[in-house]
């Protein structure tokens, strides 16, 4: 359990591959004027990859993840990779949790923000010690030969806290990391302080619906529409995600369609650069966690609905970023948690801690000022 520093370095002869097969990409047909309506933009695509092949620069890129302070661990069999980043002075710490379709570079841009909020005209005061893991599957985190649900993860990430000498912390998250960060609440309510998340996951309700308010019943209703019409992919990653991950694993044209089309559907404006975009993308290329990311679906789809439907008692925060899915109404978030606080951004996504870093870090430095000492 002893942290390691840890550096990514790719062989140039791997990203010299990537580009031979971005080259020779044998590109489908589409229908005329069909844009992102039937999945992600053909012409977009062409372009993205054309850029991905002659002109990113994934050196310059590597070098500026690897310039955050990043380690690996052994714990439970597992390779856990993740960046730790400590504040100058005291500070509270706080483990983030990412979700799919990215990795740890989801907090990339809102670290220096948590770790060092004087120079960023925030208090001094609200400093944060940043622990941001890889989920296993992950990013840079090893691949495990059973995939783990969201409570297998939850007991890593509180060992993990342990060997990092924090017997009592702040969990944050969303998608993934929301489900992640929501058990880490209910199974260690003596270690974590307060819970924050920016979605309350889709709901499960096993009691009489004549209980549910109407606004309520009107969003579960939302959610089975949004499911019918936008959930092919999750519906992909619980049930045959082999069959999908042959193709994506081979093709990098195929991952960065897999993968943008998300960003594109669930992100706020769709304001990501193109060098953001494929430094999330190339990620999952070269670490080949495409296949073992979908699984995760699959092993939390096996959760039982008696876990599904717990209450968290931990004092719990919500961030409802405005562009992002299938926002709970307040409500829900009061009958499944132990709801102090409730925000609405109006600015912001699915991706809110990339797409709005400084309004994240402030809803992050808000929620948990009450909970330091």
């Amino acid at each position: 359990m002893t942290p390691r520093p840890f550096a990514s370095r790719t062989d140039p002869a791997v990203l010299e591959d990537l580009r031979t097969r971005l080259r020779a990409t044998r590109w489908p047909d589409a229908p005329e004027d069909a844009g992102w309506s039937a999945g992600t933009d053909v012409a977009y695509l062409r372009e993205l990859a054309a850029y991905w092949a002659d002109g990113f620069d994934w050196p310059a890129r590597e070098a500026e993840l690897n310039a955050i302070p990043r380690f690996k661990v052994s714990l439970g069999g597992h390779d856990i990779h993740y960046a730790h980043v400590r504040a100058a002075g005291p500070a509270f710490p706080l483990v983030l949790t990412h979700g799919w379709p990215d990795s740890f570079w989801r907090y990339s841009k809102v670290i220096p923000l948590l770790t060092d909020p004087g120079a960023h005209g925030a208090d001094p005061a609200d400093a944060f010690d940043v622990i941001v893991p890889d989920v296993p599957g992950f990013g840079y985190s090893s691949r495990p030969a059973t995939p783990l649900n969201s409570i297998e993860v939850a007991g890593l990430w509180a060992e993990l806290m342990d060997a990092l000498g924090h017997r009592r912390f702040g969990a944050a998250g969303g998608d993934i990391g929301s489900h992640v960060s929501r058990y880490l609440a209910l199974d260690h309510p003596d270690r974590v302080a307060a819970v924050h998340r920016t979605d309350a996951g889709l709901p499960v309700f096993t009691g009489d619906p004549a209980e549910l308010t109407a606004e309520e019943r009107d969003w579960m209703a939302t959610v089975t529409a949004w499911g019918a019409s936008e959930g092919a992919y999750a519906a992909m990653h619980r049930t045959k995600p082999q069959t999908v991950a042959a193709a994506l694993n081979d093709s990098p044209a195929g991952l960065a369609a897999w993968i943008v089309e998300k960003m594109q559907s669930w992100s706020d404006g769709f304001r990501f650069t193109e060098d953001e975009i494929l430094t999330n993308v190339t990620i999952y290329w070269l670490t080949q966690t495409i296949g073992s990311s979908m699984r995760m679906y699959r092993a939390n789809a096996a959760i039982s609905p008696a876990q599904l439907a717990r209450r968290v008692e931990v004092p719990s925060g919500f961030a409802l970023f405005a562009g992002d899915v299938v926002l709970p109404p307040r409500a829900w978030l009061h009958r499944s948690a132990n709801t102090v606080h409730i925000s609405e951004p109006a600015r912001g996504g699915h991706f809110a801690a990339f797409e709005e870093p400084e309004s994240y870090a402030q809803e992050l430095r808000d929620f948990f000022r009450p909970y330091r000492s």
